[in-house]
C-alpha cells in the first residue's frame, strides 16, 4: 500500500483574518488503493469579505467530491470533473452576489492539489498558489503563476476558481520515488522565501513534517509583509509494487 506522511501550517499572520484554507485526506483500504491521497490549498483574494468562505469551500468540496467519483475513472478525469463543479457553484455565488459587479468582490481563490495514486503524483492548478517538488537536494517549482503583470509593479490573477462559468486547471503528472518531498505555498510564504530555506526547515525538522510547515511559514512571515500564510507538506515514505497491468492513473 501506498504510505506517505503530511505536515500542514495555515495562519492568518499579520492579517486581521486568514482567507486561506488547507486540507488533506489519507483514506485507507480500497480506497487508498483506488483513489489514493490527496491534499490541497486555496487563497481567496483579499479585496472580497467572502474570501475565506471561496477557499474553504473549494477544498473541502474537492476533498469530499473526488473521493466520490468513479472508481473506474482516472485521477485526471476525477479532479477535473469536481473542479469544473466547484468552480461553477463558486461563480454562481459570485453572480448572486457582490461580484456579480465586482469580481474583486466575488468568491475567487486559487486553487492548488496534489494527488499521488499508486506511483504517479497528479498536480492541478490554478492562480498564484504553487507546488514544489524536492528530489535530494533539489526543489523545484512544479506549478506556473498565474498572474498578469500590468506595469508599474502592479499585477493581478490571470485564472482562479469562481471568476467565470468556465475555468482552465493546469494539470501535471510525473512518476514519484519513495523519498520524494512535495511542498504546497500560498503566495504570502513563496513571494518572501527562497528555496533554499525551504530546503533547511525540511532538514531540521525532518521527524515532523507539522514543525516544517510551521517553520517555513515563521520564516517567510519574518522576511516579508504581512500576508496569510500556509505550507503542505508531503513525504512518500512507501510506494506499492508496479502493477503488471495498471490501472488508469
Amino acid at each position: 500500500m501506498l504510505q506517505v506522511r503530511v505536515g500542514q501550517h495555515c495562519a492568518a499572520g499579520r492579517q486581521p483574518a486568514n482567507q486561506d484554507f488547507c486540507g488533506a485526506r489519507l483514506p485507507l483500504g480500497a480506497l487508498l488503493e483506488d483513489k489514493g491521497v490527496a491534499v490541497a490549498l486555496a487563497d481567496g483574494i483579499s479585496s472580497s469579505g467572502v474570501s475565506r468562505l471561496a477557499s474553504q469551500a473549494a477544498v473541502s468540496g474537492f476533498l469530499e467530491d473526488y473521493y466520490c467519483t468513479p472508481d473506474a475513472w482516472s485521477a485526471k478525469r476525477s479532479a477535473e470533473r469536481v473542479l469544473a463543479a466547484t468552480n461553477s457553484w463558486l461563480f454562481a455565488q459570485t453572480q448572486q452576489g457582490a461580484g456579480r459587479w465586482d469580481k474583486d468582490h466575488g468568491w475567487v481563490c486559487t486553487f492548488s492539489a496534489l494527488v499521488i495514486r499508486s506511483r504517479t503524483a497528479h498536480l492541478f492548478h490554478v492562480g498564484d498558489s504553487r507546488v514544489w517538488q524536492r528530489q535530494g537536494g533539489t526543489l523545484e517549482q512544479l506549478t506556473t503563476d498565474h498572474r498578469v503583470h500590468a506595469g508599474g509593479g502592479r499585477s493581478y490573477l490571470g485564472r482562479a476558481l469562481g471568476v467565470s462559468g468556465q475555468v482552465e486547471i493546469d494539470y501535471r503528472s510525473l512518476p514519484v520515488a519513495e523519498g520524494d518531498t512535495f511542498v504546497l505555498t500560498t503566495d504570502g510564504v513563496h513571494e518572501h522565501l527562497r528555496p533554499r530555506a525551504i530546503t533547511q526547515a525540511l532538514d531540521a525538522h525532518s521527524h515532523d513534517l507539522d514543525r516544517a510547515a510551521e517553520a517555513i511559514a515563521r520564516a517567510a512571515a519574518a522576511a516579508g509583509r504581512a500576508d496569510n500564510l500556509t505550507v503542505q507538506i508531503v513525504r512518500v515514505e512507501r510506494l506499492p509494487p508496479p502493477r503488471r497491468r495498471a490501472p488508469a492513473e
